[in-house]
């Protein structure tokens, strides 16, 4: 069974953990707006001035409940609606943040894979076409003038063999460079479409394909959905924290009561309906001063030990009429 101690203790722990609870929460959904506050803002005054918007929305969003649930029907009323739209701005305001911090991060993804390259470049050379008609007519005038014969003009002849000759290697070097730049450019096209994969998260790339859906739409989707979430808990947390908390009562442990005797009956606290039983202390105390002074009177003659002419010189009930007889008969016992 708990005890009071232990309940209390539990208490506490429970409500510092909402209390905290709820502060983490809502200083995180703060931050998220000042961040995108920020990126939304141009200028610097701007900016300020989204950031502000975003804190106080945050905060009546998260605080509106709370507030008004022990306000009249009508306040109740324009703060649900009230928090209906701060609730709204809000996700909104953490579905941009999200959507902007997944563009940044795929764009560090696809910076990883290229290596900094975001379009192939176009070669500058000639068309591999172009240059193999080309190279094809200077093969056929080199076996043209390899096989003439020298007659006259021998030295032109041999000249005419040098220069096409030169010009076929500068072809073949032509063709293999450009051979390597389309090589190039298609693994820098590559490059650029595993990039362009890489740009969108693993799991938004699945429910993509399970959806029939588009990226984009995933992406605003699941933004909404932390806000909601975010902003839910932290409604709920506050909620509980301005809650009024439970009073403990600590058990009262009972003071036993001395027996009281009357002549030669043994009177204990229970089994007699009528008498009254003195708990506390000050009672006590007030009880025996009565006692002494009744003793008094009676020694005096003033008052006789009945209990009607008790109660009629006290002005009291026949119940103490007859307690006080009852402790002065015990008082008295002793010294007889």
């Amino acid at each position: 069974m708990t005890t009071a101690p232990q309940y209390a203790r539990h208490s506490r722990l429970r409500s510092g953990c909402v209390i905290w609870l709820a502060v983490a929460a809502t200083c995180t959904a703060i931050f998220i707006s000042v961040l995108a506050g920020w990126q939304r803002g141009g200028w610097l005054v701007e900016r300020i001035a989204w950031v502000a918007i975003g804190v106080v929305l945050v905060a009546s969003a998260h605080l509106l409940p709370a507030l008004c649930r022990s306000a009249s029907l009508g306040v109740r009323c324009a703060g649900s609606a009230l928090w209906v739209v701060c609730m709204i701005a809000t996700c909104y305001g953490h579905a941009t943040f999200f959507l902007l911090s997944q563009q940044h991060a795929g764009a560090i993804r696809a910076d990883a894979v290229t290596g900094g390259v975001t379009a192939p470049l176009v070669s500058s050379g000639r068309n591999p076409g172009m240059i193999a008609a080309e190279r094809a007519r200077v093969i056929t005038a080199l076996a043209i003038a390899n096989a003439r014969r020298c007659r006259d003009d021998c030295p032109a002849l041999r000249l005419s063999r040098i220069s096409l000759a030169a010009k076929l290697d500068a072809l073949n070097t032509e063709a293999d460079e450009s051979r390597r730049q389309l090589a190039i450019d298609d693994r820098r096209t590559d490059l650029v479409e595993r990039a362009a994969a890489q740009r969108d998260d693993p799991v938004t790339v699945r429910l993509v394909v399970l959806l029939g859906t588009t990226a984009a739409q995933v992406d605003l989707l699941s933004g909404m959905a932390f806000a909601g979430v975010l902003e839910g808990i932290a409604c709920l947390f506050w909620f509980l924290a301005f809650q009024t908390p439970t009073t403990v009562v600590s058990p009262v442990t009972p003071i036993p009561t001395r027996p009281v005797t009357a002549g030669n009956e043994v009177v204990t606290p229970g089994q007699a309906p009528t008498p009254v039983s003195v708990t506390l202390h000050d009672d006590q105390q007030d009880s025996e001063s009565e006692v002494t002074q009744l003793a008094h009177d009676i020694a005096a003659g003033h008052v006789r030990a009945t209990v009607a002419d008790i109660r009629r010189y006290l002005g009291c009930s026949q119940a103490r009429a007859a307690a006080l007889r009852r402790q002065f008969g015990a008082s008295v016992r002793p010294d007889e």
